[in-house]
């Protein structure tokens, strides 16, 4: 996307924005008419009190003027006042709509996309980048109103007592204010490019630290550090830039700050010559140097910094219009089953996995097929790619290598908007939101779930006592107030309710107890659909129809009984549930 197209998008949205709030700009702009009275009183008054006072042996006249310049004062104070009221119903409704929006953006992320929502800056954009746009919207207010309304008031003062002094001011202030203006966009730019590299690296960190266990045990550890210090570096190369531009903007202020004030000087002779007062000139050069000036150093500086950061931080919230459809692109014919046969309900085909492109590979060469209504235990040690196997299963995960099929389909290709409805994933941490019970467990069906449907998921799942004691299906849930085991229960129960007919979970009943977790396997098994699960306990696969175990690369499967002679991590791992049991 363009430069020009993300500051049209911008000011499109900002425009809309204002046009909703004309009551605190109306506001704004009164108080803004005091403060611009102030400064017109401020250096008239000084040429005044000189030229009709103390110039001509009328002191009191003279202090008289000045008299209305420290009342001027006293109105300024009273304008600032009011500004910062008003200011207050621009700022605080600016940053509560970037906050909902960086909350939609994420879920929407979430609910499309998965795998790329955890890239997806939400973090940086809920937190430092919406109080960053607050500051710097509140700050360009601030300082863009006081200019207008203090030039206003300087250049109508300079124009009343004498109109020759505007060609002397006029000239270098336009000179460097189109000098400033002109490195606007290219800050922009290296802003933008900045952020990019904020969020990369948030990003990058977060995948690090969900992943780290697998990461140590692939031995990827130096490559995923490298990703970071390359990282770190461009931040650098990008402060660096920034700092460059800084020092040009610098020098535009200089032209258009401090040359109207040497050109006056120099002009001073022949204005004087040519029936300038001296008070008029005093007055010129008050105008000048405590309010005109002022105003725009801390214009540039707002503009330089904080609208460049504004620009970029808003087009992160206003991402460009998506492109119309595009016909699909075709995708090499996938070999389909023999006629009569159905395809199975999961396919990995010779899948290779690994977390970074020189780390060794998590999974390696896997080929397995999951029948419809089969139920699936996988068991290994720690770090040899179980829950890496259920996230490749869901879509998720792309394989670096083979194909992942659902029900003879790429698992990644699902719906362009909403969650997959052929798969169904219960991660270890339970997701359990406020609302109620019922909420809870039908949130994965796409209407409404009947009473008796969910009488019997309660009872299939011998969560009666859970729900009795929450206060009945439609009683509220707080989820601070459950443990882990009954945010378990609760998840258990929603997948019951779902009509996907692909299960997975990753131990979602780690945190039962064994009688409860026998419960909810055995329900889930008797559910309709394909069953996976990740196994806490050799009891998990003890009653599973089949057994993936996994160690390292290597992967062997089969029933329960027979795995013992096959696989000596399996042996051993049942000799030491039999010891214990």
């Amino acid at each position: 996307m363009s430069e020009f197209g993300a500051w049209r998008r911008v000011g499109a949205e900002g425009r809309r924005f204002l046009r909703g709030r004309s009551r605190a700009l109306g506001a704004l702009v009164l108080w803004s008419l005091l403060e611009s009275a102030h400064t017109f009183l401020g250096g008239y008054a000084v040429a005044r009190a000189l030229d009709d006072g103390f110039l001509t042996d009328r002191p009191g006249t003279g202090i008289g003027w000045l008299a209305a310049a420290g009342a001027g004062a006293l109105l300024g104070g009273l304008a600032l006042r009011g500004v910062f009221s008003g200011l207050a119903d621009l700022v605080e409704p600016l940053r509560d709509g970037l906050v909902r929006r960086a909350v939609r953006q994420a879920l929407e992320d979430a609910v499309t996309d998965p795998a790329r929502a955890a890239r997806s800056g939400a973090v940086s954009r809920l937190t430092q980048q919406t109080e960053m746009a607050r500051d710097s919207f509140a700050g360009l207010v601030l300082v863009a109103r006081s200019f207008v309304f203090t030039a206003a008031g300087a250049l109508a003062g300079m124009a009343a007592l004498a109109p020759v002094l505007l060609l002397f001011v006029l000239p270098p202030l336009l000179l460097g204010t189109a000098g400033f203006l002109l490195t606007l966009r290219p800050m922009a730019r290296v802003q933008r490019r900045a952020l990019d590299t904020d969020e990369a690296l948030a990003a990058r960190a977060g995948e690090l630290a969900a992943g780290l266990r697998d990461v140590v045990a692939c031995g990827g550890g130096a490559e995923a550090g490298s990703r970071l210090e390359l990282l770190i570096a461009d931040q650098e190369r990008l402060t660096r830039l920034l700092a460059r531009w800084a020092a040009v903007r610098t020098l535009t202020l200089g032209v258009a700050g401090r040359l109207p004030v040497v050109a006056l000087l120099l002009g001073a002779p022949w204005l004087i010559g040519g029936g300038l007062s001296t008070g008029a000139l005093a007055a010129a050069l008050t105008y000048l140097v405590q309010s005109l000036l002022p105003a725009l150093d801390a214009l540039m500086g707002a503009v330089g910094s904080a609208g460049t950061r504004l620009l970029v931080v808003l087009d992160r919230f206003c991402p460009p219009q998506p492109l119309p459809p595009q016909p699909p692109v075709p995708v090499p014919e996938l070999r389909q089953p023999a006629p009569g046969r159905p395809a199975p309900a999961a396919e990995l085909r010779g899948v290779r996995f690994a977390y970074g492109p020189h780390a060794q590979p998590v999974i390696d060469g896997l080929d397995l097929a999951l029948r419809e209504g089969e139920h699936l235990a996988v068991v290994g040690p720690s770090g040899t790619g179980k829950s890496t196997l259920a996230a490749l299963l869901a879509g998720l995960l792309p394989p670096d290598r083979g194909t992942v099929l659902l029900a003879g389909a790429p698992a990644g290709r699902g719906p362009a908007r909403g969650p997959d409805p052929r798969r169904t994933l219960l991660p270890q941490q339970a997701y359990v939101f406020t609302g109620t019970v019922r909420e809870n467990l039908g949130h994965l069906c796409p209407g409404p779930v009947p009473d008796e449907r969910l009488e019997h998921a309660v009872a299939a799942l011998g969560m009666d006592g859970l729900v009795d004691r929450l206060g009945g299906p439609d009683a509220p849930v707080d989820p601070s107030a459950l443990s882990q085991g009954e945010r378990q229960q609760l998840a258990l129960a929603a997948a019951y309710l779902s009509p996907a007919p692909l299960l997975l979970l990753d131990e979602a009943t780690c945190h039962l107890d064994p009688r409860a977790e026998e419960r909810a396997e055995r329900a889930l098994a008797r559910r309709p659909g394909t069953l996976v699960v990740v196994a806490h306990r050799i009891s998990s696969a003890a009653r599973a129809d089949r057994v993936l175990v996994l160690d390292g690369t290597r992967a062997v499967h089969g029933t329960h009984a027979d795995l013992p002679a096959r696989s000596p991590l399996y042996r051993e791992l049942v000799g030491v549930w039999n010891a214990q049991g």
